[in-house]
């Protein structure tokens, strides 16, 4: 497996389409926080978005829902938390894909994923990926068919010996980054346990079970590295 972060002119991602022709108009930066599904013809998503001029809450936002869904081209779209100091939401989303990236998708045949970094703003676009190097190749290549200008900042390989947290399962680990991502973590906490548990798809009482096995598991394995120092 491989992680690649490649580096677009934005104007460019607009004209096919992956980003909103207007969203610059109200919105500093994006920032893909996590991709929580991703098929050939939608995506759902968590962003961060930074604002022009004053933060307006996120009750305004809802009144305009219809307006702003089309302006954006969501299908869906939830405030899961405002950060008025940095005028700033994180946002779930649900996006059609447009034609150009459905291609994509189907050519890597599922075996890719948006990662961090990733991150829009007006003048460039930092897109990471992770998948199998054959994945990527085949990405890579239809990118220099179709001519679309990128250069490649970063690559890293992950093998056998780079998995992180071998005491988690990848559901756990899943967890625990998106609650992390999100402030559950923070002090103070940004994020309840049942609005997590909304996003997760859990029951909050799941949820918690999950997470305090989780964080157990963490506190023992550092414990026992600590007494074996």
């Amino acid at each position: 497996m491989r992680t690649v972060t490649l580096e677009f002119p934005t104007d460019v991602l607009v004209r096919l389409g992956v980003v909103p022709d207007r969203l610059f108009r109200r919105f500093e930066e994006v920032e893909l926080l996590e991709t929580l599904r991703l098929e050939e013809g939608y995506r759902w998503q968590l962003i961060r978005l930074r604002r022009r001029g004053p933060f307006r809450p996120a009750s305004t936002l809802g009144r305009e829902a219809a307006r702003i869904r089309s302006h954006y081209g969501l299908e869906r779209y939830e405030v899961v938390e405002e950060r008025p100091r940095e005028r700033e939401y994180v946002l779930l989303v649900r996006q059609q894909n447009p034609p150009w990236l459905r291609a994509l998708l189907e050519l890597a045949g599922g075996e890719i994923a948006p990662t961090a970094p990733f991150r829009i703003d007006e003048e460039t676009t930092l897109a990471s990926f992770h998948g199998t190097e054959r994945a990527l190749r085949k990405v890579l290549g239809r990118l220099d068919r179709e001519e679309v200008p990128y250069r490649v900042t970063r690559t890293a390989s992950r093998g056998a010996g780079g998995r992180r947290n071998p005491d988690l399962t990848a559901r756990q680990r899943e967890v625990l980054a998106r609650a992390w991502t999100l402030g559950f973590f923070a002090i103070p906490r940004r994020i309840s346990l049942t609005r997590l548990a909304k996003i997760t798809g859990q029951s909050p009482p799941a949820l918690g079970k999950m997470l305090r096995r989780a964080e157990g598991r963490l506190v023992a394995r550092a414990l026992s590295i600590e007494s074996g120092a």
